[in-house]
């Protein structure tokens, strides 16, 4: 069971905690490069706890700052975008992309002490279209990962950002508990309507799987397994990426690229980041060739958002939400087309979170042989904080060797019955990625 203790280890991510420094050690991406505009409006973003504006100058240079000005505490985000900098509102005082200050119009000249005076600006690098953050202490920031997304295009690479309006840990571990597919997605499903040979066939003719797990160099790794057709085996991988990143089995490991982010904006907001090779799906479709019931869009009805507004938290956001019992359809649950009565597969994995609080209380859980990804990864979590409280210089996984991202794939696959799993990974990672796989030593 998790304690209460481990519980506020988890899921407080702000500055001077332990997870909020765990995290701190990576590249966090935090808002789309488009919602940025050259010598246009700034941006609130909150990150880790932290509330920062973003901008460009009329230059394009992209600086990400603390938002309040080091005069009075004015927001700079009601300040002048003007040329190479921020201008205060308050008192003109004006700030680059670095976080420095480059103008104090209210102070003699002679008395002028704008050399000493700097914000907190983080380290910032674009990639994908999305703007990362390095939070850290390093005066050099760790090289960017080496995700096997680099190898794609920009066309071939598409971007979805959701917000959750609860703790990053409920949703990174709905991720991770890859069993409540059959239930959640598929409990209204007879599998003699469904496709044999099909994902969603194995997934409702066998809603009861058995686990395998490994660590990794970059954190864990495990697969569901059934049976299949006669001779093999189904198996649905999920990798656990530290500090805050999952590869779902969202469709066939030989062709999904992919990483999801569950980025804390604070305790109790996520900005769940999934960037993805195009146009990779699983087969979702009835014998008829019908779409099955309940799963429909993966965002609400035609894939629309809230509008979004420039407060803190108002990006992103399902029109599905808890204040609306994410339009649960009674009827529908009732007469058993769709088993929870909500639409959409991210609506639905959306409410699951939702409806467990801002923060579980995860001292009520009574967790099983199914949860066993939970567990390991839980543990692996209150791990590392452990040991970077000890030792801040520690090595942590992936952070200085950007190379071991690479080997790192998940999804669904078919191997032969009997075959150990290490060996049918590494097959299926040298076909289709042409990657070597590093393992964790016993």
């Amino acid at each position: 069971m998790t304690t209460a203790r481990e519980n506020e280890i988890l899921t407080r991510v702000g500055p001077g905690t332990p997870m909020g420094a765990l995290m701190r050690q990576y590249w966090v991406p935090v808002a789309r490069s488009q919602e940025v505009k050259p010598a246009g409006d700034p941006l609130r973003v909150m990150a880790l706890g932290e509330p920062l504006i973003a901008f460009r100058n009329s230059q394009g240079r992209l600086g990400v700052l603390e938002h309040r000005c080091a005069h009075r505490n004015a927001s700079l985000f009601f300040g002048h975008n003007e040329e190479d900098g921020m201008r205060c509102i308050y008192h003109g005082w004006k700030f680059g992309p670095d976080g420095k200050c480059l103008d104090m119009p209210n102070v003699p000249r002679h008395q002028d002490a704008k050399h000493k005076v700097k914000l907190t600006a983080y380290q910032v690098t674009e990639r994908y279209g999305i703007i990362w953050l390095y939070m850290g202490e390093r005066a050099v920031p760790p090289p960017f990962p080496d995700f096997e997304l680099n190898d794609l295009s920009p066309d071939e690479i598409t971007v979805q950002m959701i917000q959750q309006e609860y703790n990053w840990l409920q949703g990174l571990e709905n991720d991770l508990d890859t069993s409540h597919f059959g239930f959640l997605h598929l409990g209204g499903v007879d599998p003699a309507e469904l496709n044999p040979g099909e994902t969603v066939y194995y997934l409702a003719n066998d809603r009861a799987p058995q686990f395998h797990l490994e660590d990794t160099p970059l954190g864990l790794m495990y697969g569901a397994y059934r049976p299949a057709d006669e001779g093999n085996t189904h198996w649905r991988l999920a990798q656990l990426i530290v500090p805050f990143w999952v590869i779902p089995p969202a469709a066939m490991l030989a062709d999904q690229i992919m990483i999801k982010g569950y980025i804390p904006m604070d305790d109790t907001h996520t900005m769940v980041i999934t960037i993805q090779r195009k146009g990779v799906v699983t087969p979702s479709t009835t014998r008829e060739g019908k779409p099955i019931p309940g799963l429909g869009a993966s965002f609400a009805p035609r894939n629309e958002f809230r509008p979004n507004t420039t407060d803190w938290f108002g990006r992103w956001r399902l029109p599905n939400c808890a204040e609306n019992d994410w339009l649960i359809d009674r009827e529908a649950q009732r007469n058993g087309s769709v088993f929870s009565g909500i639409t959409g597969l991210n609506v639905q994995d959306n409410a699951m979170g939702g409806m467990l609080g801002t923060i579980s209380d995860r001292t009520r859980e009574h967790l099983t042989a199914s949860d066993v990804m939970i567990v390991r990864a839980r543990r692996k979590f209150l791990q590392l904080v452990e040991t970077l409280a000890a030792d801040k210089s520690a090595k942590l996984p992936g952070v200085d060797d950007p190379a071991i991202y690479r080997g790192h794939r998940a999804g669904n696959f078919v191997a032969p019955a009997g075959k150990p799993f290490r060996e049918a990974y590494e097959e299926m990672m040298q076909k289709h990625a042409n990657t070597a796989v590093r393992w964790v030593a016993a």
